[in-house]
């Protein structure tokens, strides 16, 4: 049986307090390890308040979503947020007091019911394109949510961007990253924050990440490999990876996850930083036998290092909740959570 979440945190701080000596970077405090265990088990609120503005991706969030994943065992949500296209272009960069309140609903709806949330800047297209450009607004866009959450408890937690990539290269992010949590800190000074690296968040990308001199971070990286098998029939794609791929989890194959893991896990220990998974999946194009394969070893491993995690996602292509019947997805649901109470109900 997986540990206890607490446990899981306490080991974890352990570890990395142990190997932070004179020479170290700054080790991660109690309340970054702490907040990475509440982590625990998640699960992300995608295609919802990420999509673009005037535009459904056929998913809305409602208040029951979260009693159904609090009851299934999960331990917290990632709430995926476009704040750009809800917001002037012009200085100040007011966001829409209507955008704000459904995500106070949504941000609400989670810690009432004992789930730690993360709220991040996701597919803010403009700083992908033009960092500089867009580096004014995208700092006011933070001053303000982080002004407006200052007073939500500890087990609110801020992501700085989800998946930096194209002209917002390593380079620029490493540069942006001290700037954007400057402005979280005015506001939020001991407020845990996550940030992951360039490249769309590739582990592989780690060794470029420049953390500043800030203890309460969590280092984030998603996973969606092998890329053919967990995003075959993706129509998203161009060209469409083609459908058909099984993962048997055969030994090369599970080799692959582990090999990825160590060199996170080895990147941790030599930064002393907490590590979450913020996103990892398979597309329903994939057979569920291979899904729920694949998503099983997936959490078990990063559960084996201390790796916080959240699925990618709860309700639409990748969904483990089957919104037109109201029910888990069993497969997915085992994998995920295997000691649910729900059992995919």
């Amino acid at each position: 049986m997986t540990p206890p979440r607490s446990t899981i945190a306490l080991t974890v701080f352990a570890t990395l307090a142990a190997m932070a000596g004179p020479s170290a970077s700054p080790a991660a405090d109690e309340a970054a390890v702490e907040a990475n265990g509440r982590l625990g088990r998640g699960i992300n609120l995608g295609n919802a308040l990420e999509a673009p503005r005037g535009q459904s991706w056929g998913m809305e969030i409602r208040d029951d979503y979260f009693e159904q994943i609090k009851r299934a065992g999960f331990d917290s949500v990632r709430i995926p947020i476009r704040w750009s296209d809800y917001a002037s272009d012009r200085p100040p960069y007011a966001i829409d007091p209507g955008f704000f309140e459904q995500v106070d609903g949504a941000i609400d709806s989670a810690l009432s019911r004992g789930l730690t949330a993360v709220i991040n800047f996701h597919h803010i297209e403009p700083i992908y394109e033009d960092p500089a450009a867009f580096r004014d607004a995208f700092l006011a866009l933070w001053g303000q949510v982080a002004e407006r959450y200052r007073d939500r408890p500890e087990t609110l937690v801020f992501e700085i961007l989800n998946e930096p990539h194209a002209n917002l290269d390593a380079a620029s992010w490493n540069d942006l990253i001290p700037e954007a949590l400057g402005v979280i800190r005015e506001s939020n000074p001991d407020r845990v924050v996550i940030v992951g690296p360039a490249g769309w968040n590739n582990f592989r990308e780690l060794d470029t990440l420049e953390l500043p001199d800030d203890d309460r971070l969590i280092v984030t990286f998603h996973y969606y490999e092998p890329f053919p098998f967990t995003h075959q029939g993706a129509e998203w794609n161009d060209p469409v990876p083609p459908v058909g791929v099984e993962w048997t989890g055969s030994d090369e194959e599970q080799a692959e996850v582990t090999r990825a893991f160590d060199r996170v896990s080895s990147w941790a220990e030599e930064h002393g930083r907490p590590i979450y998974l913020g996103e990892f999946g398979a597309y329903n194009k994939a057979d569920m036998e291979s899904r729920a394969r694949w998503t099983a070893l997936v959490a078990r491993e990063a559960e084996r290092r201390g790796f916080s995690w959240a699925y990618w996602e709860f309700g639409s292509g990748f969904g483990a909740f089957d919104r037109e019947s109201g029910r888990w997805r069993p497969e997915l649901l085992r994998a995920l959570v295997p000691d649910s109470p729900t059992r995919g109900r």
